[in-house]
């Protein structure tokens, strides 16, 4: 049976033919096109089946798809096993479509689910550890695990508006305690294969997770956010007795399962950051680039890119910083000196930070409209990192808003010493976070018309990091620095922070670097600080690759508007050009490459 959307492509197709409207050419790039679209409403449709949490994230757990609010997705063996027979089977269904038959945008969306799918089936035929794929070897970590994301995405993704949706979020307390279970069932095989985190990951992890099992019940996040919404909302029900309930007979003993497995593994556990000690470890690394970057870069091509850059970005700051007569020491000590000034480590400091904060965004969207033709309307909400996990969480990172519009993006600043987060780059933070960087990408990439659902679901390291490194740089050209050098500044430490990032991720994953000599490099080079730097450093561990996706997307982005400008010459639109490249949806990198091309001959220039 066909749903709606294939019946109505089916009935113009066969409209056409009767009324002679297509040759027989058309007609079959028609078929190819309905055979696709058909394809890719599967995949999404099945997607949502086994990731309800997508559903939610997405705001569409109403409705048809209401069932997925109460529910959390399945990381057991057998899931797992089955989700790598299935994409096995999409993506054979996939290349049995005529890719010569499609064009502009449904050979962009080919492309790109072929590239998700391409890469996920060679890791899963590859690798066992970690859950299946790349990208991610161990279960656990301060990164990874349920416990790290599940309170916050039940606080600020899962709504309750309702009874019903109160009890959903209760049905999830105890999903939730069954995937941490899940994941100490994978991590136990993975310790058993000798796939153990090091020991610097195991520590900050348990910091993370002691943290929260030592929180009172009263006062655990879960507990604190069902009473306090439904509260709000007047909905009737002893919804703090039924969470702390749960609280303490499902989630704290799933919990203390997972202390107890890291702590019997901490033994065992090596110093080495690096995967290359893993099983087939330099093939790991290798497709967990590819991965992220969507590159076919190797981990000697980047790890050189990162040594010219942080070359000629250091030579670069350095006539900036001799312009505002600072000469003296190394482009590292000079980002040091800048980096004292700084808010007060206060509660209420960290308040006018965000104020601050907001005042730089209302800036920023002044100038918009001189350099794009489609502006996001979902708001952008700036929000500190929960204290529960700022630990071990990044310095920033942004989280989508809704499809359905009610959630706002939020663009998270991670405070737990404001040392971290000087003045002089909080600017360029803004930018890349909030717009014209994630904020304004994925909003767009949302509220695009014309897109499969599927092409708003799958991100892309490469083209989203690539992006909001290159709006940091955009930041420039829009005047945010005009009479800010010190800003201008912090946006070339950020320059040169990710060029850092080239040397470093390759360093400890191909050539062995210790996590001591790359956060040696990382503070020598931009003058960090240290606690800082050991934070990046370790993040770098437990997502190999991904932290290499920010310069090359950004260098790809940059070569494509070179390109645009070069073929169009007057004709150029820096709009239409961002236009082009936004409204398309994410995509890997070499997708975006076509889509550019593409542009330039529909405005008359010539590819080369």
């Amino acid at each position: 049976m066909l749903n709606r959307r294939d019946m109505l492509l089916a009935t113009a197709a066969a409209g056409f033919a009767a009324a002679g409207g297509l040759p027989s050419s058309a007609l079959a790039r028609e078929g190819e096109v309905a055979k696709l679209n058909a394809l890719l409403d599967d995949i999404m449709a099945k997607q949502l089946r086994q990731s309800p949490e997508t559903a939610t994230g997405l705001g569409l757990d109403t409705g048809d798809l209401g069932w997925t609010k109460s529910l959390l997705g399945d990381r057991s063996f057998a899931a797992i096993e089955a989700g790598k027979v299935q994409t096995a089977r999409q993506l054979a269904a996939l290349r049995a479509i005529d890719r010569r038959a499609l064009k502009g945008m449904d050979a962009a969306n080919y492309d790109t689910v072929e590239f998700v799918l391409a890469v996920q089936d060679e890791a899963n035929r590859k690798f066992t550890y970690g859950g299946g794929g790349s990208g991610a070897p161990y279960v656990l970590s301060q990164l990874t695990g349920s416990y790290q994301s599940m309170p916050d995405f039940l606080d600020t993704q899962h709504g309750i508006e309702t009874r019903a949706d109160a009890e959903a979020y209760l049905s999830r307390m105890e999903g939730f305690a069954r995937l941490m279970d899940q994941e100490t069932a994978l991590a136990k095989a993975d310790f058993a294969d000798g796939v153990i985190p090091p020991d610097f990951v195991i520590d900050k992890a348990l910091i993370q997770m002691r943290a929260f099992a030592d929180t009172p019940t009263a006062e655990a996040p879960l507990v604190v956010s069902i009473a306090r919404r439904t509260k709000e909302k007047k909905i009737a029900g002893d919804w703090v007795g039924e969470a702390s309930r749960l609280y303490e007979g499902s989630v704290l003993p799933a919990l203390k399962r997972q202390i107890a497995l890291l702590e019997s593994a901490r033994a065992k556990a090596t110093h080495e950051a690096g995967v290359w000690r893993l099983k087939d470890g330099a093939d790991y690394y290798a497709t967990s680039l590819k991965t992220y970057t969507t590159s076919t870069l190797t981990p000697d091509e980047i790890h050189q890119l990162g040594l010219d850059l942080v070359k000629s970005l250091s030579a670069e700051a350095d006539k900036l910083f001799k312009s505002i007569g600072m000469s003296k020491g190394t482009v590292g000590q000079r980002m040091a000196e800048l980096a004292k000034d700084i808010y007060p480590n206060t509660d209420a400091a960290k308040e006018q930070l965000i104020k601050d904060l907001n005042q730089k965004v209302v800036f920023i969207q002044k100038q918009l409209p001189a350099y794009f033709g489609a502006l996001p309307k979902a708001p952008l909400e700036i929000r500190r990192v929960p204290k529960a996990i700022e630990a071990g969480a990044p310095a920033g990172y942004y989280n989508s808003p809704s499809l359905d519009g009610k959630r706002p993006g939020i663009y998270w600043i991670n405070l737990r010493d404001t040392k971290e987060q000087p003045k002089f780059y909080l600017s360029t933070l803004t930018a890349h976070e909030g717009i014209p960087g994630h904020h304004l990408q994925l909003s767009i990439s949302n509220e695009a018309k014309g897109l499969p659902m599927i092409r708003k679901v799958i991100g892309f390291s490469g083209y989203t990091e690539g992006w909001a490194l290159y709006a940091e740089q955009l930041a420039v050209e829009m005047g945010v620095y005009k009479t800010d050098p010190r800003g201008h500044l912090g946006m070339l430490h950020d320059a040169l922070f990710r060029a850092v990032r080239l040397v470093v991720d390759t360093g400890m994953h191909a050539k062995k670097w210790s996590r001591e000599q790359a956060i040696k490099y990382m503070v020598d080079t931009i003058g960090d600080e240290e606690s800082g730097a050991i934070t990046e450093i370790e993040r770098y561990v437990v997502w190999p690759g991904q932290a290499c996706s920010y310069m090359i997307g950004k260098i790809t982005w940059l070569r494509a508007r070179a390109k645009a400008k070069k073929a169009l010459g007057k004709a150029f639109d820096i709009r239409e050009f961002h236009d082009a490249g936004l409204l398309s949806g994410m995509t890997p990198l070499t997708v975006l490459e076509r889509v550019i091309d593409d542009y330039i001959v529909s405005k008359g220039g010539k590819v080369s």
